[in-house]
């Protein structure tokens, strides 16, 4: 096998996945670099696996052990595409590297998402949108869990106020599919009163774009970023130890901690409703919302309490 036959593998491999809905990018980029790492020390024959662990560790030393094990598996998933016309191809086995453990987000109170609504409503300058449109974006992404991005590239047309329920329509999202998020009468209240305040102020422009800043076009997700962070030290919002610093991405930790400490306090099966959750989180598969739902103090004290019922009635459900 040399690089011709490994190039020719890489392409229908690439448009195999896309007919699949993958897009993939940045995956040809690295896997074009793994092609060249493999015919700079193979010019002819078998793959071994030995050098796809070799060229994953071979990474900048600030690659932490997540990005090695990312390499790895790229370079696994393609090689088992490759072995399927060159049976003698070596695939690494699954878990030779680990995966850095992903450290907790922070977790907000609902008293400190009030205080960072209102540092937003104070924002300059004065008589322009921006302060009503970032507080509005970020009550929005605490209540419905949405991601920042999805938020940014909210388009005029995807928010539905006047249907039953109202909705948010969540275009070719991260896993390019989409997805309508139902919203709470008090949020469509809030999105309708921005709405208005958007048109009043806005009046002779209107952008494609739900959400406008002081200049009259989209949010800067860079600008938002940088002000939050500087905002969340002002308001004394630190990280614990093992927990992520605040962020952006944090509000829509809250969103599904906030949801499933409501389901346990309704005595509802948390397992049944978990693929909801995740359909709603616009997540691949539940476990890739677990890692949102960590033990808080809430949470821990009602699923004692959902237990303790379980246990006295004699695991009766």
């Amino acid at each position: 096998m040399n690089a011709n036959d490994l190039e020719g593998q890489l392409e229908t491999y690439l448009a195999l996945r896309l007919t699949l809905g993958r897009r993939d990018a940045r995956l040809r980029d690295l896997l074009q670099k793994f092609i060249r790492y493999v015919v700079a020390r193979h010019h002819e024959g078998t793959v071994p696996a030995r050098t796809a662990v070799d060229w994953a560790c071979a990474t900048s030393k600030q690659a932490g052990d997540s990005r090695r094990a990312y390499r790895l598996s790229a370079a696994r998933g393609f090689l088992v595409y490759v072995r399927a016309s060159f049976p003698e191809t070596e695939v690494p086995e699954k878990g030779l590297l680990r995966k850095s453990p992903r450290r907790v987000p922070y977790l907000f109170s609902r008293e400190q998402i009030l205080l960072l609504l209102k540092a937003a409503s104070n924002l300059g300058p004065a008589g322009s949108l921006r302060p009503h449109a970032i507080e509005t974006m970020l009550g929005l992404m605490a209540s419905t869990g949405i991601r920042v991005g999805e938020a940014i590239d909210l388009k005029i047309g995807d928010v539905k106020l006047d249907t039953d329920p109202p909705v948010l329509e969540i275009r070719d999202t991260k896993f390019h599919k989409s997805r309508l998020v139902p919203l709470h009468p008090t949020t469509a209240e809030k999105l309708r009163c921005y709405a208005a305040q958007r048109l009043q102020i806005n009046s002779g422009r209107n952008p494609a774009t739900f959400f406008v800043s002081g200049i009259r076009s989209r949010l800067c997700y860079w600008s938002l970023r940088y002000w939050f962070d500087r905002t969340t030290r002002d308001l004394g919002m630190h990280a614990a130890q093992d927990r992520r610093k605040p962020s952006l991405h944090g509000l829509r930790h809250h969103f599904a901690v906030e949801r499933l400490t409501l389901w346990c306090q309704q005595g509802a099966s948390v397992k049944d409703l978990a693929p909801t959750l995740s359909v709603y989180l616009g997540h691949v598969s539940p476990a890739d919302s677990y890692w949102y739902l960590s033990s808080t103090p809430a949470l821990l004290m009602t699923a004692g309490g959902a237990f303790q019922r379980y246990a006295t009635s004699g695991g009766a459900s």
